[in-house]
């Protein structure tokens, strides 16, 4: 069942025309508010990271590693994440994550760096709660009006959407059962990764703390862009714009949730300022947040890790992935 060539068309047709809108209003754009946000856009990645550092220095605390290649490893990820959807950006992580510590797996690495999500989830509903509460935010339902051709489509045919859920998971299930056998081992390794979720003190004083401190630099970053396009800069409506993103990665099928994203944030913001501003606003906060990762994680790339391309970490990362699933 694919989406209808009309619905498409409009919503390709509205996401440019807001790039466009972009690009005419350059000239307005606040650049003090926006090299502010990147800033904090930093703060968060780098804070983030920390935390990595930190569930994986749980995880192996015999093996000496460096914190500067775990923060590479996630900066090249989002990076990626900005520009190629779906699973790409986490065998790059992973793949350039694993390379760093001596003696590693895969399953642990993967179970360490998933540790952080607990954390990302409570936030993510806290938000969610907080935007369908504030009477801008579109309802579930009416997601299906909005010129997003991904998440229009899911939620105008919600009996497909049932039925891919259920082949999900179904499919997870076969996959289990096939690895029924190596599933003891694996599971050892995977409790390693979550080491430090048996320590409450230990996580809440080297995870959450950090966690939280990046989630602030990281509404403080979308507060400063909603100023320098000129849309407001205020908590609430930070918190609007960490909701469209919370949705967007539902539904990955675009570069960093792009379609959704702009669609949401033109119907969140419609009355906040005029229609060409908020169209401008709408991608304007995408393109300078991806482009400022792209570039950051390919100097980590280069500099730390000494790979000159994301093609050539990601062939690395799956042979890699392929030759120790053989070798066991």
């Amino acid at each position: 069942m694919a989406p209808p060539v009309g619905d498409l068309g409009k919503s390709f047709h509205s996401f440019f025309h807001s790039v466009d809108q972009f690009f005419s209003s350059l000239a307005a754009v606040g650049w003090e508010s926006l090299l502010l946000a990147l800033l904090f856009f930093s703060g968060y990645l780098v804070l983030r990271s920390r935390a990595l550092f930190n569930a994986l220095r749980a995880a192996y605390p015999d093996e000496r590693f460096e914190w500067r290649r775990v923060w590479g490893a996630y900066v090249a990820a989002v990076g990626f994440k900005n520009i190629v959807p779906a699973g790409g950006a986490n065998i790059i992580q992973i793949f350039l994550t694993k390379s760093s510590i001596e003696r590693s797996t895969f399953p642990t690495v993967t179970a360490a760096i998933t540790v952080g999500a607990i954390f990302d989830a409570v936030v993510s509903v806290l938000t969610m709660i907080f935007a369908f509460t504030q009477g801008v935010f579109p309802k579930p339902p009416d997601f299906a009006k909005l010129n997003a051709f991904d998440l229009e489509y899911f939620a105008s045919h919600p009996q497909f959407t049932l039925f891919l859920l259920t082949a999900i998971g179904v499919l997870a299930v076969l996959a289990f059962a096939l690895l029924s056998i190596r599933v003891k081992a694996f599971w050892v390794r995977v409790r390693q990764g979550f080491t430090i979720l048996r320590d409450r003190r230990r996580y809440m004083r080297e995870i959450a703390s950090w966690q939280a401190a990046s989630w602030l630099c990281r509404l403080t970053a979308f507060y400063f862009m909603l100023d320098a396009f000129h849309i407001g800069g205020s908590v609430r409506n930070a918190l609007l714009v960490q909701g469209a993103q919370v949705v967007s990665t539902i539904v990955p099928l675009t570069p960093g949730g792009a379609g959704v994203q702009q669609a949401l944030l033109v119907t969140v913001f419609h009355n906040a300022a005029s229609g060409s501003t908020v169209a401008a606003y709408s991608v304007g906060q995408q393109i300078a947040l991806a482009a400022f990762a792209l570039g950051l994680g390919f100097i980590a790339l280069v500099g730390i890790f000494r790979i000159r391309s994301f093609k050539e970490v990601m062939r690395r990362g799956r042979e890699q992935q392929a030759a120790e699933a053989a070798a066991r």
